[in-house]
């Protein structure tokens, strides 16, 4: 072979890894290194839409007391993004969640910190067995008014706080969380390599209604401060699943949350409350 046709020959084989290159880049296969230091593959060649606060804010350091009696200070997850998740054993969506929550946590646990805040007000060994029975690798905690004070405002289960890696409030999921949407804000406050379109949002910017198949926990118009906690998780769960009588196809939660005004919800909800209470004592 001539000196000419060896150089063709070697701009052909550079040429044809170039593309292989290019492909495996768009199909993933590529690994890059992302700002930590660590490898990880590209994402999805899917773009997904993430939801940030325009100014995140501060969150002051706390500390909270896991099931299994560890004491664990906020300042140990410096560094890493942190999911808040407010849930209940009796909310189905919370424990729809839960198996993407074991996954996110186990997929990324060098960059990520999966918090459980546990609303149930019965008895402790419910969640504890709850806990064990799905096998869930993350620490669960149950909620405190101390608590509830640094995360204000869950109003319906689950609700989801995000910390970005300085301990800042970055995002907040109100109902089921979406695992893509997740995963992508989680590589994206984790600074790794993600195909996301970022939508800033106020940080006053509620939802309305009940979406991603919240379940509430504070009713409008209904005091539910002197259940016992037995009773507050039954009539939660009936308040969540009983359809309206007004014919608005909602439950009696979610109207009492979208129309305070409607008749017909709540002496529905009141009654709830009631039985609750008779049954109770018996």
């Amino acid at each position: 072979m001539g000196k000419r046709q060896r150089i063709a020959a070697g701009a052909t084989v550079t040429v044809t890894l170039a593309a292989v290159v290019a492909i495996l880049y768009a199909r993933g296969h590529v690994r890059g290194r992302n700002g930590t230091g660590g490898e990880v593959q590209q994402g999805s060649a899917e773009k997904v839409t993430v939801r940030m606060l325009r100014e995140p804010i501060a969150t002051p350091a706390f500390t909270v007391t896991a099931l299994d009696g560890r004491s664990i200070s906020s300042s140990e997850w410096r560094g890493k993004v942190v999911l808040v998740n407010f849930w209940a054993t009796w909310c189905p969506p919370c424990r729809a969640e839960i198996p993407d929550l074991i996954t996110l946590q186990e997929k990324y646990r060098d960059h990520l910190v999966v918090v459980g805040i546990a609303e149930d007000e019965g008895s402790v060994d419910v969640v504890k067995r709850f806990a064990a029975e799905h096998k869930i690798n993350y620490p669960i905690v149950m909620s405190t008014p101390e608590i509830r004070k640094i995360f204000p405002e869950v109003m319906a289960l689950p609700t989801t706080f995000v910390l970005d890696r300085d301990g800042n409030l970055a995002q907040k999921n109100v109902g089921m969380l979406n695992a893509k949407e997740t995963e992508a804000g989680t590589r994206l406050l984790a600074g790794l390599n993600v195909n996301a379109e970022v939508v800033k949002v106020e940080a006053n910017e509620k939802a309305v209604g009940l979406e991603n198949a919240a379940q509430a926990r504070e009713i409008p118009g209904v005091d539910l401060t002197k259940l016992s906690g037995d009773q507050r998780t039954s009539v939660l769960m009936a308040l969540n699943e009983e359809a309206c009588k007004c014919g608005c196809g909602l439950t009696v939660a979610k109207c009492r949350i979208d129309d305070p005004t409607c008749s017909f919800s709540l002496p529905q909800a009141r009654a709830i409350v009631c039985a609750s209470s008779v049954n109770t004592d018996r």
